[in-house]
């Protein structure tokens, strides 16, 4: 049994500009460097037993990690390219507006080179079980809480898992910085906190 915080990476320029950044690495801003440090000190009141940090190798995830475990006190984290946000293809620096006008829907576009979201889906689960098997090798006997930092639609994805595509809600948005908590047993994974917004 392993208690999960999936941990959405801090804004970069592109997000606040509503640019798709994929796998375009993107670094932090000013503003996601701050949103770090305000997810480090929820994150400090929350975890219990030894922590274990991760992230995607991208720059502005590595980043929000590296603060978050600098304000805890925690090693560096070990980083995983499984993590990495969906890429998306020909949409990738373009605009949300223009990504509506091209392609339509975000659930149903179909976009050149993108990842589907069955291959995100089966990408990200993958990558869960992996990084949860390190971190029990990492501090067994005693259970670790596991916060990994990664991105918006990879979350997304494990949270449709989850919740057998009840959440996130249609116009529901996960904040940069946000944390979504789960509970993974065996092949098992339950949302036990959810951090969806009205965007």
């Amino acid at each position: 049994m392993t208690i999960l915080t999936l941990v959405r990476h801090g804004e970069t320029d592109w997000n606040r500009d509503r640019r798709i950044q994929g796998t375009t690495d993107i670094p932090l801003n000013d503003t996601g460097r701050q949103q770090a440090r305000d997810a480090a000190a929820d994150l400090g009141v929350q975890l219990e037993g030894p922590v274990v940090i991760v992230s995607s190798d991208l720059s502005r995830a590595r980043e929000t990690a590296q603060i978050i475990a600098a304000e805890l006190g925690l090693p560096l984290p070990r980083q995983y390219a499984e993590l990495r946000e969906r890429a998306y293809g020909a949409a990738e620096g373009i605009s949300s507006d223009e990504f509506f006008t091209r392609w339509g829907d975000w659930h149903t576009a179909e976009v050149p080179d993108a990842e589907t979201r069955p291959q995100l889906r089966t990408r990200a689960l993958a990558a869960l079980r992996r990084v949860s098997a390190d971190a029990r090798r990492d501090t067994a006997p005693i259970a670790a809480s596991l916060v990994v930092v990664t991105h918006g639609a990879l979350i997304r994805e494990v949270i449709r898992h989850a919740t057998r595509e009840e959440f996130p809600a249609d116009g529901e948005r996960l904040g940069n910085g946000s944390a979504t908590t789960f509970l993974l047993e065996r092949e098992r994974l339950r949302l036990l906190t959810y951090s969806g917004v009205v965007a």
